[in-house]
C-alpha cells in the first residue's frame, strides 16, 4: 500500500458472478487479452492485475483488477480472495448481466461497506431490446438506492454478439455473414475517467488509511488473543504452583498465608502479560480488591478451606492424602478467579467499568464450572503429590 501511494497507482477492481464477463470486459478495457476468458464457468481462480494504458489518462499508474467469481461452487476461498482485493482497490466495477442475484445483492451490501465508490456494470447490454435495457437499469438502481449513485450504473458489451448481414448475390440468393462488432465502452469508460480525475488523488489517500485502519484492527485482535493465551497458560501455572504449595504445607492456616504470595505474582505478571505495568503498591490494592469480593461471594468455600487446613495440622501431616488434594484444589480454584478478575481489570485498562469490581467478580464466579475446575485441579495435584512422595521414598 506504501508502494502504492508513493508510485501514485490506481488500482480498479472487477467484482461479480462467475459468467458475468469481468474478465473479458478488462481485456476490452485494456485492448488487448491480458486476462483468461474461457467458456466453462470460473476460469480466473487467482486475483490478476495489469496496467491499463488509456488516450485519456494522465494517470499513467492506474491498474485493473481481475477476481475470481463469488458463486462458485466451493469457492469460498476465492470469494474470500475477491474481498480482500476490493479492500484495497480505489474504484470497484461490480459486473452484472441482468437482474442482481441474491449473491450479488449481498455482495453488493458487503462492499458498500468498504467506503469507495462502486460502479454497477450491466455487460452483454445487446444482448437485451430497448425496454428490456431500461427495466433492468429500474431494477438495478432499486436494488443498489442509498449505496450507489443512479449516475454510477452503466451499460456495456464487452464482446458483443456478432453482426448478421444478409447479403443477395448475383443469382438471387441470400447469404448471412457475421461481422464482429466493437465493444461497447463508451459509458462505463466516460464514468470512470470521471471519477478517477474528480477523486483519483484523494481515493487513493482515503484507502490507504481506511486499510491501514483495518491492518491496526486486525493486529490489535491477534495481540489480545495472544495476550489472552498467554495469560490463560500464566495463570494455570500459578494455580498449579499454588495447589501444590498448600497441598504439601503440613502447618494449618500458615500454607494459605504462604500461597498468598503466588497470588501477588500472578497479578504482576499478568499486568505484564497485558503491557500495562503495576507500581509496588497496585498488585496489593487490586488483590485485597478481588479477595474482598471472593470472601463476599464465597465465604462457604473459604471456610471449608480454613478448616481443611486445621484438619491437617491436628493430624500432623498423616491426614494429606485426605485432605491435600481437596485443600489444594480449593487453592487452584482461588487463585483462577484472581486471574480472570486480574484479567477482566486489565483489559478494560485498569478499570471495574460501571458495575464495580463487585459485578465483574459476580459475573466471573456465575460463568465458570466450578466442579469441573476442582475436578481437574484436584486430580492434577494428586498425581504431582504421588510423584513427589515417590521420589522421596
Amino acid at each position: 500500500m506504501c508502494q502504492k501511494l508513493q508510485q501514485g497507482h490506481l488500482h480498479i477492481a472487477a467484482f461479480g458472478k462467475v459468467s458475468a464477463g469481468k474478465s473479458s470486459l478488462l481485456n476490452a478495457l485494456l485492448g488487448r487479452h491480458e486476462f483468461q476468458v474461457s467458456a466453462l464457468h470460473g476460469e480466473t481462480k487467482h486475483s490478476k492485475i495489469s496496467q491499463w494504458q488509456h488516450q485519456e489518462a494522465e494517470m499513467a499508474g492506474v491498474h485493473l483488477i481481475d477476481t475470481p467469481g463469488i458463486n462458485e461452487v466451493d469457492g469460498e476461498q476465492r470469494e474470500q480472495m475477491a474481498h480482500s482485493v476490493a479492500q484495497r482497490s480505489d474504484l470497484i466495477l461490480l459486473v452484472t448481466d441482468g437482474d442482481f442475484t441474491e449473491a450479488e445483492q449481498q455482495a453488493l451490501q458487503q462492499l458498500s461497506q468498504e467506503q469507495r465508490p462502486i460502479i454497477i456494470v450491466l455487460n452483454k447490454c445487446d444482448r437485451y431490446s430497448e425496454q428490456e435495457r431500461l427495466s433492468l437499469i429500474a431494477a438495478l438502481q432499486a436494488k443498489s438506492h442509498g449505496l450507489v449513485k443512479p449516475e454510477n450504473i452503466v451499460l456495456a458489451a464487452a464482446d458483443p454478439r456478432p453482426e448478421v448481414l444478409i447479403r443477395i448475390d448475383e443469382q438471387g440468393q441470400e447469404q448471412r455473414l457475421k461481422r464482429d462488432r466493437a465493444p461497447q465502452l463508451d459509458e462505463l469508460n466516460s464514468r470512470i475517467w470521471s471519477i478517477l480525475q474528480q477523486e483519483g488523488k484523494t481515493l487513493a489517500a482515503l484507502n490507504a488509511s481506511l486499510f491501514a485502519g483495518r491492518m491496526s484492527d486486525e493486529i490489535a485482535q491477534q495481540m489480545a488473543q495472544t495476550r489472552r493465551q498467554l495469560a490463560e497458560k500464566v495463570t494455570r501455572t500459578y494455580c498449579l504452583a499454588k495447589g501444590l504449595a498448600v497441598a504439601v504445607n503440613p502447618i494449618p492456616v500458615a500454607d494459605l498465608l504462604a500461597a498468598a504470595s503466588l497470588d501477588f505474582l500472578l497479578v504482576r505478571q499478568l499486568s505484564a502479560v497485558y503491557g500495562l505495568p503495576m507500581t509496588r503498591r497496585e498488585p496489593y490494592e487490586l488483590l485485597l480488591t478481588i479477595t474482598a469480593q471472593l470472601v463476599a461471594l464465597m465465604g462457604a468455600v473459604w471456610g471449608i478451606n480454613l478448616v481443611s487446613a486445621a484438619l491437617k495440622g491436628v493430624s500432623a501431616g498423616l491426614s494429606t492424602a485426605l485432605t491435600a488434594g481437596a485443600q489444594g484444589a480449593l487453592a487452584w480454584y482461588a487463585t483462577y478467579l484472581v486471574g480472570r478478575a486480574t484479567e477482566a481489570y486489565l483489559i478494560a485498562g485498569k478499570s471495574w467499568g460501571d458495575g464495580g469490581p463487585k459485578q465483574v467478580v459476580q459475573d466471573i464466579v456465575n460463568n465458570l464450572d466450578r466442579q469441573s475446575i476442582l475436578a481437574e485441579a484436584r486430580e492434577e495435584i494428586l498425581q504431582r503429590l504421588k510423584l513427589h512422595q515417590g521420589r522421596g521414598e
